[in-house]
C-alpha cells in the first residue's frame, strides 16, 4: 500500500508521497513513487503512482524510456503541449501495461491495477493535477475537490478536510500534510517514511524544490508529538456528556 496526495493551492501545487511498498513483521522495503520531468523555461511534470508495483514501475519505464531522446520517440509527456494531453498520455500508458499483465483488461480486484496522480504546469497553461484510474480515464482537480489522494486514503483525508485553505502558503501546506501523512503512518503499517515532497511555485520552470524528509527529521518528530499532544488536549478541554 501507500498514500500519496497532490494539493493545489493559490500560490501553486504541492506532492507527497510515503516510500513504503512492502510490510510485514520483519520484513520492510521502500522505493520511489513521486516522479518529476522539468523542462527548465517550460515545463514541470509530477507523477505519483499507487497499486501494483510491477505495473507502476513498467508505467513509469515506459514514459521515461519515451520521453529519453524526444526526437525519436513519441509520444513522450515532454512533447505534450497541455496538462489534460499529458495526463491522457499517463492514463492510456497506464491502461497499456495492465492489459498487457492482464488482457481480459482491469477489474476492481486486478492484482495489477495501479493508479495516479499527475500535476504540473506547462508554460502557457494553469497548474493542475489529474486523478488517473486504471481504466485510462480520469478527472481533473477543482475548487470542490482541490486535492486528490491515493493509496491509504481514509486516516489522513480528515485533517485535510477540515483544515485546507487554498490560500495557505506552502509551509503550511507541508505542515499539514505532515499531519495527514502522520495519522496515516501511525494507522497502518503498510505506510511509512521517508516521505517525499516536491514544490512546483505557479509559473515557475527553473527546477521545483525537492525534500526527502527521513524519520529523524526534527521538524517531522516536533509535528508528530506536538500533534498528539494537541489532540489530548482539545479532547480534554471537550465537554463531558453526562450518562
Amino acid at each position: 500500500m501507500t498514500y500519496c496526495v497532490g494539493m493545489r493551492l493559490n500560490v501553486g501545487l504541492v506532492f507527497m508521497s510515503d516510500t513504503r511498498t512492502n510490510a510485514g513483521v520483519d520484513n520492510f522495503s521502500t522505493t520511489r513513487k513521486l516522479f518529476n520531468w522539468t523542462v527548465n523555461g517550460e515545463r514541470s511534470i509530477t507523477i505519483m503512482t499507487a497499486g501494483n508495483l510491477a505495473t507502476t514501475q513498467a508505467m513509469i519505464s515506459l514514459l521515461e524510456e519515451r520521453s529519453v531522446a524526444t526526437e525519436d520517440r513519441d509520444p513522450s509527456i515532454l512533447r505534450q503541449d497541455t496538462m489534460f494531453q499529458v495526463a491522457r498520455l499517463v492514463g492510456e500508458t497506464l491502461k497499456e501495461v495492465i492489459a498487457y499483465s492482464n488482457p481480459n483488461g482491469p477489474t476492481a480486484n486486478d492484482q495489477f491495477s495501479a493508479s495516479a496522480i499527475v500535476g504540473g504546469q506547462i508554460k502557457g497553461g494553469k497548474p493542475t493535477i489529474f486523478l488517473v484510474y486504471p481504466q485510462g480515464n480520469f478527472i481533473e482537480i477543482s475548487d470542490d475537490t482541490p486535492f486528490f489522494q491515493i493509496g491509504e486514503t481514509k486516516y489522513g483525508k480528515p485533517i485535510l478536510v477540515r483544515a485546507y485553505d487554498a490560500d495557505m502558503p506552502f509551509d503550511e501546506a507541508v505542515k499539514l500534510l505532515l499531519v495527514s501523512f502522520d495519522s496515516t503512518v501511525k494507522s497502518n503499517l503498510s505506510c511509512g517514511l521517508p516521505f517525499d515532497l516536491l514544490i512546483h511555485e505557479n509559473d515557475h520552470f527553473n527546477g521545483d524544490r525537492t525534500i526527502r524528509i527521513e524519520e529523524n527529521d526534527p521538524i517531522y518528530r516536533a509535528i508528530s508529538s506536538g500533534w498528539g499532544d494537541a489532540l489530548r488536549a482539545a479532547f480534554q478541554a471537550l465537554p463531558t456528556y453526562k450518562v
